[in-house]
């Protein structure tokens, strides 16, 4: 399975819909950072980015982007691919 990162916050829905999302996609863990406990974690998720919003999503290290574009990779058949990886 492949290793999936998330920034995110606790309170965030989208987060939370990303999170369900991957677990009904058959992703067992997701590595969180918590960018509300740390705001130099969400400047590190800035620079890496190039965004502000969460979730931002990261599947074996590349950035997919938050849940509109996690969703997005799946209805064009591409999402399923990379989590076999």
């Amino acid at each position: 399975m492949a290793k999936v990162l998330m920034y995110c916050t606790a309170v965030c829905p989208y987060c939370i819909h990303a999170e369900n999302f991957l677990k009904k996609k058959g992703v067992l863990e997701i590595e969180k950072v918590r960018v509300d406990l740390q705001s130099e974690l969400r400047v590190a998720m800035m620079e890496k980015t190039g965004r502000r919003t969460v979730p931002q999503i990261f599947i074996n290290g590349d950035h997919i982007g938050g849940y509109d574009d996690l969703v997005a990779l799946d209805l064009n058949g591409k999402l399923d691919a990379l989590l076999i990886r």
